[in-house]
């Protein structure tokens, strides 16, 4: 009770701060770091060809969509906090949501890792989808004009599927 009372004779005059919040250094440069290396660098620990399986695309076009959703939002952008230190990267926050997207899995499971609490990942993710939309909408996620239609019957004819658009699932074939 003393303890409430002092509080409320003294404010606070600092903003910013959850009082009784824990801080806990999760050493996010770190994991940034270790994540560049094994998969980003010149020379990194994992080849494309391991890249490719574990985020189900290539290399280059998933930095491609890092370059493109970074550029367009703000929020993907590495920055300094109040207190000077560096926030996640855009690589930390865009490899997160694919490996939801290539697991399959919830939000808390890629933190060991990349070092994203499951706050943080699902923001991420919204703010993906956004601008995953946003930039690529007029390209990618349109109906198929008659050009496209043609290369698609094309592609189907020359894989013995004609008049075929789209995929067929062949999984349970022997």
């Amino acid at each position: 009770m003393t303890q409430y009372l002092n509080q409320q004779n003294n404010p606070v005059t600092r903003r910013g701060s959850i009082p009784g919040h824990i801080v806990i250094n999760r050493d996010r440069k770190s994991a940034d770091r270790r994540m560049f290396y094994d998969y980003f660098s010149e020379n990194s620990r994992y080849n494309d060809q391991i890249f490719r399986r574990r985020f189900l695309m290539g290399k280059s076009l998933f930095l491609l969509i890092v370059e493109k959703v970074e550029a367009r939002y703000n929020y993907f952008v590495q920055r300094r906090d109040s207190v000077g230190r560096l926030g996640l990267s855009a690589l930390q926050k865009i490899t997160v949501v694919f490996r939801m997207f290539a697991y399959g899995c919830p939000a808390d499971a890629t933190y060991e890792y990349i070092k994203i609490v499951e706050s943080t990942t699902i923001e991420s993710l919204k703010r993906f989808y956004r601008a995953i939309v946003e930039e690529f909408t007029s390209e990618y996620l349109r109906s198929p004009d008659t050009t496209d239609v043609a290369r698609l019957l094309r592609i189907g004819k020359d894989h013995g599927f004609s008049g075929m658009i789209g995929s067929l699932d062949c999984m349970h074939w022997k």
